[in-house]
């Protein structure tokens, strides 16, 4: 059956146990990873909370949604927020956590699982809202694909294998790529 935002948003939050999304307004569950998967996702998570300051930035690892669009909600795997995002949501037992403005960090992880449509739906989907910077981790081939935002609204795609990477957002921020796939 297709959903709606709002049936979406209800079903979501009647049942926090399992992690829905939404893609072409059908339900789909955000299956379960492997641990190199949610071994770096949380790690990341916590270099990124490390560096960033709590004032300015929440740090999301699989919590929270992004919205595509009307009919494509996403959990991303990492991803940062701005706190002035934070603001209607807080104190409300009655909302899903959902952002619609672009992020300035989003990251997706492959897994076996999910590997045959992060790139071609969630990383388009990523850029289609303008998220600054999108990242996909790779934990078995050891990189890092970052696609940055132009000044045009175009995206320029790096591939790193090793040292380290600094996302665009935050001067002095970085991330030591060796280190994170080392644990």
């Amino acid at each position: 059956m297709v959903q709606t935002r709002q049936t979406f948003e209800e079903t979501a939050l009647a049942d926090p146990d399992r992690y829905w999304e939404l893609h072409d307004g059908l339900l789909r569950e955000k299956p379960g990873m492997t641990f190199a998967h949610n071994h770096l996702a949380f790690n990341l998570g916590y270099l990124l909370r490390e560096q960033l300051d709590r004032e300015d930035y929440e740090i999301r690892v699989d919590a929270g949604r992004v919205r595509i669009s009307a009919e494509c909600y996403y959990i991303p795997d990492v991803f940062v927020v701005p706190i002035a995002l934070t603001g209607p949501l807080r104190d409300r037992s009655d909302v899903l956590e959902v952002y619609s403005s672009p992020l300035p960090l989003v990251v997706e992880i492959w897994s076996p699982s999910t590997g045959s449509y992060d790139i071609d739906e969630k990383v388009a989907g990523h850029q289609r809202r303008g998220d600054l910077e999108i990242w996909r981790i790779h934990p078995y081939e050891r990189t890092l694909t970052a696609w940055r935002r132009q000044p045009a609204g175009t995206y320029a795609e790096t591939i790193f294998r090793g040292g380290s990477i600094e996302p665009v957002e935050w001067l002095g921020t970085s991330i030591d790529l060796d280190s994170l796939f080392d644990g």
